[in-house]
């Protein structure tokens, strides 16, 4: 496996799916997903990026229903049986297609914990050209009603993965706006990112495509990568489901509330797309990463355009079981790593000005 944040020279081919799911049917999306994966493969593409929760879809009736109504609970549940437990048969099947394509892929799912009944993740799966997974992103905080059924993601899943490309990260709608998660990706050296958008944001002022086009123009410009920028849009089936009022119904079929899929490159500039919301499609951009080094010459924010003596990302990647085998003799919680900010140097200690965290697990300057 690769190591370094840059393994390819020349140009690269990089591609962008706008794609909705086959509604809550793991099955369907899954083989969905695969087509594209190989159409992606079978036009040159070397890394393709999907929506957020393509398989098997996003939780957006949240928007329109109220969370207590028996409407919510019964897709609630439709999305804990068709999630995707890692390992299994659809990563199994996913795996085939990218490695029959011969390309990269990062694919957005609800992952559900094997053997368990409740505990989901918005996740992104790593997955190389020769079909094996390399790793997976969960969002670290669902975002409002995404709570409801999206579990907080585990800090050793907020990592950048290797291909043969180089270093790709990857985020998940808000998370792109967060700027201690693009301050963590930015110190990885990502040659490409990925950012994951649902099929729309909930109703109100500003749109999914302003707002997401706006995010992925940031990051670019910040960490000096290229973005694949993925956005689901609504179906008929989707519509049907969630849609409460004739207001939401409205808003769902905007095709400026929806989509936007896109390739930025590191200056910032908009290379493909982005595409209108009432379309599917996958968007191409080929591009030679050696623009990231251009970039980083002369803002690298996670070296020699930064002070860490001033500005300093402490970021814990330990895992934090809710259950663990044994508790430590003092009776504290197991604690690795660091916190961002002041911390207590162990978890129940006293914490004053002065009190800092031991034992980094990471640290992004």
């Amino acid at each position: 496996m690769s190591t370094g944040p840059l393994e390819r020279a020349g140009t690269v081919r990089l591609a962008a799916v706008q794609a909705a799911p086959v509604w809550l049917d793991r099955a369907a999306t899954v083989r969905k997903a695969c087509e594209l994966i190989r159409e992606a493969g079978a036009a040159g593409a070397d890394l393709v990026g999907f929506p957020e929760n393509f398989i098997p879809g996003h939780p957006s009736w949240y928007y329109f229903h109220p969370a207590h109504s028996d409407r919510s609970m019964e897709l609630a549940i439709r999305l804990f049986r068709e999630s995707v437990e890692i390992p299994g048969d659809a990563v199994t099947a996913l795996g085939q297609a990218a490695a029959d394509a011969g390309v990269d892929v990062v694919m957005g799912l609800t992952e559900r914990v094997p053997g368990s009944l409740g505990t989901l993740y918005n996740t992104q799966l790593f997955i190389d050209s020769s079909g094996r997974v390399t790793g997976k992103h969960q969002k670290l905080l669902a975002t409002m009603s995404e709570r409801l059924v999206h579990a907080p993601g585990g800090p050793e899943t907020q990592q950048v993965f290797h291909s043969g490309l180089g270093t790709v990260s990857a985020l998940i709608c808000g998370e792109n706006s967060n700027p201690l998660s693009v301050a963590m990706i930015a110190s990885k050296y990502p040659a490409v990112h990925v950012a994951a958008w649902p099929n729309n944001f909930m109703p109100g002022p500003g749109s999914m495509r302003t707002g997401g086009l706006l995010a992925a123009r940031n990051v670019a410009y910040m960490c000096k990568c290229f973005v694949i920028s993925a956005c689901g849009v609504n179906t008929e089936a989707m519509i049907a489901d969630m849609a409460l009022t004739p207001a939401d119904e409205e808003f769902m079929r905007d095709p400026d509330k929806t989509g936007g899929t896109c390739i930025i490159a590191p200056s910032s500039e908009i290379l493909a797309g982005p595409l209108p919301g009432d379309q599917e499609g996958i968007v191409y951009a080929d591009v030679d990463l050696e623009a990231c080094i251009r970039g980083r010459l002369l803002h690298d924010v996670a070296g020699h355009y930064n002070r860490p003596d001033v500005y300093r990302l402490l970021v814990n990647n330990a895992p934090a079981p809710l259950v663990s085998p044994s508790a430590p003799a003092d009776g504290g919680f197991p604690f690795a790593g660091d916190l961002v900010g002041s911390v207590p140097r162990a978890i129940g200690g006293a914490a004053g000005p002065d009190a800092g965290p031991t034992a980094p697990a990471d640290r992004a300057s």
